[in-house]
């Protein structure tokens, strides 16, 4: 009896050994394929650089229908999208995200999925390098320069780098170069993920000046940019994701080859109902509220965006 016993003892500890095992093979290939964040708070998501990318790419894969259909969404519509990965998303993290693509139109204006999708991804995955970014322009607009050492005696006021008026115009930005100078050693000395300081140099040396939201799209659109960070495709395969296709064939075949079987001595009512004929089922997502249709070979312009400055 007691050999039996310590034998039920050790079969139950292998079980649960094998069960812990299988627990984190399992949670590190979810890991490992970035659907480790679904349905996760968003401290979880933004937690990592990893974490930060799977999401956008899940994001991505679970709503790309948007864009096939050419539907067009208020950033309202594109938060509840949001939610339904994480449902605590933050509404201010999407605001920020429309400011770029809609600069000074309303935000209740309509964007494109592409246009959404691309500055969302600069706005969530740079999020910290971006308010160090606001931070160091709002300071070149008013005169400052971020990169002044100040030594603090009675005179110091007298030290402090001022543009003249006439450059701190907000309509006109600011000087692209000097702009780069304190970008490049924010770069060096930041501990939070930044785009690639060539990158952003290549961005602003095709500039005089520029605004802070001017920049901000102009990372957005940046293919090498989103390269770099690798989450996303290039805006032209944007609409393509073969795996998840195959997976999605695999799956409507599956439904559209089931049979309804009529029981012995039933009614003929059930054997009367009207059958598929085609394989393929139509696409669930619809154009809302009749929305205006965007082509989906969109040269990477932001014309696609209702009422959204280029």
């Amino acid at each position: 009896m007691e050999d039996a016993v310590s034998q039920l003892l050790e079969n139950r500890e292998d079980i649960s050994q094998y069960g812990i095992a299988r627990f984190f093979t399992e949670y590190f290939n979810s890991v490992r394929q970035g659907t480790h964040i679904l349905f996760r708070e968003f401290s979880f998501i933004q937690a990592t650089p990893h974490n930060r990318a799977s999401f956008l790419r899940t994001f991505w894969r679970c709503f790309r229908a948007v864009g096939k259909n050419g539907d067009l969404l208020t950033v309202k519509e594109y938060h509840c999208l949001l939610q339904l990965l994480c449902p605590d998303f933050p509404m201010e993290l999407t605001q920020k995200a429309a400011r770029i693509v809609l600069m000074d139109d309303a935000m209740d204006c309509l964007m494109s999925f592409s246009d959404f999708l691309f500055a969302f991804q600069i706005q969530f995955y740079y999020s910290e390098f971006l308010e160090s970014v606001a931070a160091i322009y709002q300071d070149l607009l008013t005169g400052k320069n971020p990169n002044t050492v100040i030594v603090p005696t009675s005179s110091s006021g007298q030290h402090r780098s001022r543009l003249a008026p006439s450059e701190c115009s907000p309509l006109d930005g600011v000087e692209a170069s000097l702009f780069y100078h304190c970008l490049e050693s924010l770069c060096d000395r930041s501990k939070y993920s930044c785009p690639p300081s060539a990158l952003v140099k290549e961005v602003l040396s095709s500039v005089q000046r520029l605004t802070f939201y001017g920049f901000l799209m102009a990372l957005a659109k940046h293919h090498g940019i989103n390269r770099a960070l690798g989450a996303l495709p290039d805006k032209g395969d944007l609409l393509l994701d073969p795996p998840m296709d195959q997976e999605l064939e695999k799956l409507l075949s599956q439904v559209s080859g089931l049979s309804i079987s009529t029981p012995a001595g039933s009614s003929g009512d059930i054997a009367n109902l009207p059958t598929r004929t085609s394989p393929r089922i139509s696409s669930p997502w619809k154009p809302l509220h009749h929305r205006q249709k965007v082509n989906t070979e969109s040269d990477g312009s932001t014309d696609e965006t209702e009422s959204s400055e280029n």
